[in-house]
């Protein structure tokens, strides 16, 4: 089973907490793609049609589960692009929001976010959920 790690990209530290999900998945038994560890980043514009066939045709579209990160005041629009993505070809997808309870969080997530997938609040939680998924299958 093959889950998707989606969020933003920008910082160095946005990047080691989408690899702490990872690593969480990778230990549970699932293989994962990493955005920025796999396909690479987008340094330019050069980049744009590479980094899309990777990580948009060939590896979102063949995922069983997307976990997106939804820290901060606003996702990314490449997150809020997956998970749209991820919801209209029915991908199970996951929230993680580290940073403010779901339930407080409805100006900077918007009602389709909110409605659209379950939001845990903490890598034990994910971990939690993982491990469930696992044993189901």
């Amino acid at each position: 089973m093959k889950v998707y790690i989606a969020g933003k990209l920008g910082t160095e530290s946005e990047r080691a907490f989408l690899e702490k999900i990872t690593k969480i998945a990778e230990e549970i038994g699932f293989e994962t793609y990493l955005p920025h560890r796999d396909g690479g980043l987008a340094r330019s514009n050069k980049d744009i049609k590479r980094i899309f066939k990777v990580d948009i045709t060939e590896n979102l579209p063949n995922s069983d589960i997307i976990i997106a990160c939804l820290d901060g005041l606003h996702i990314g629009a490449g997150t809020a692009w997956e998970l749209g993505f991820a919801y209209a070809k029915g991908i199970k997808m996951i929230g993680i929001k580290t940073d403010e309870p779901p339930s407080k969080a409805l100006d900077y997530l918007s009602p389709m976010i909110l409605g659209s997938l379950k939001i845990i609040s903490s890598m034990d939680d994910l971990e939690k959920e993982l491990k469930k998924i696992k044993k189901e299958l």
